[in-house]
């Protein structure tokens, strides 16, 4: 049963490799999302539900149950997966990914999801410009240059059309929250921009899981990645 950690937007698996230096575990999987650094594949619609699908099917080939674990997107298709087929989850952890009603997509969400205004800002996400914006979103510069290097027309346009196929994703998908069966934990950060701690706190309470908070900002993999590490190896 390996540990399987789902990055989010606009990461890559590397994301995850602090957090695996600090893991006893060897059996860890880190896949890429369809898209992210790769082509997409033939018939993908870049769908939040798409994603939640292949991951689904990713993770059932795996032949086992797997111990969770998702940031920022990545934590919000966990919590789908854990939703609808229990079975293959062991053990859940999420974070910075919410699925709450009351919460309302941040600015740069809300530009993705505009048609047209989505586009104008995709095409300034390039480049020192973009490494600049991660940087100044607590993002270390020397991730932040490996993320933007990896970022392409295929990764834009799946980003584009994942964040509009998700206007309404917390009201769709949040009633589901109460299928989920397996021992959890949800990491939120207290100074997270993007969202913000009440939101983590909610969902630990509506999914029985213990609450790891955590300093550093949105990216907690990168900022606290010994902390987190520890937290994971109590849940297994």
């Amino acid at each position: 049963m390996p540990a399987y950690l789902v990055h989010g937007v606009p990461d890559f698996p590397a994301i995850w490799d602090p957090v695996r230096r600090h893991l006893a575990r060897r059996d860890v999987v880190t896949p890429t999302l369809p898209g992210f650094g790769t082509s997409l594949p033939a018939g993908f619609s870049a769908t939040c539900d798409a994603y939640a699908d292949w991951l689904i099917a990713d993770i059932a080939r795996l032949g086992a149950p797997v111990d969770l674990v998702g940031h920022d997107w990545g934590g919000l298709l966990a919590l789908r997966i854990a939703s609808l087929r229990p079975d293959l989850v062991r053990t859940l952890a999420t974070g910075s990914g919410p699925l709450d009603v009351e919460y309302v997509w941040h600015d740069t969400a809300q530009l993705w999801q505009t048609p047209g205004a989505g586009e104008e800002l995709m095409k300034l996400f390039a480049g020192a410009v973009a490494v600049e914006g991660l940087v100044n979103g607590g993002v270390p510069r020397a991730y932040a240059e490996r993320a933007v290097a990896r970022v392409d027309a295929h990764m834009k346009d799946a980003i584009l059309k994942l964040y509009r196929s998700a206007v309404d994703v917390s009201p769709r998908w949040a009633p589901d929250l109460g299928a989920i069966r397996s021992p959890a934990l949800v990491v939120w950060p207290s100074d997270d921009p993007f969202v913000e701690h009440r939101f983590g706190v909610r969902l630990a309470e509506r999914i029985g899981a213990a609450l790891l908070t955590v300093e550093g900002g949105h990216w907690w993999p990168l900022a606290q990645p010994e902390k987190v590490a520890a937290a994971l190896e109590r849940l297994w």
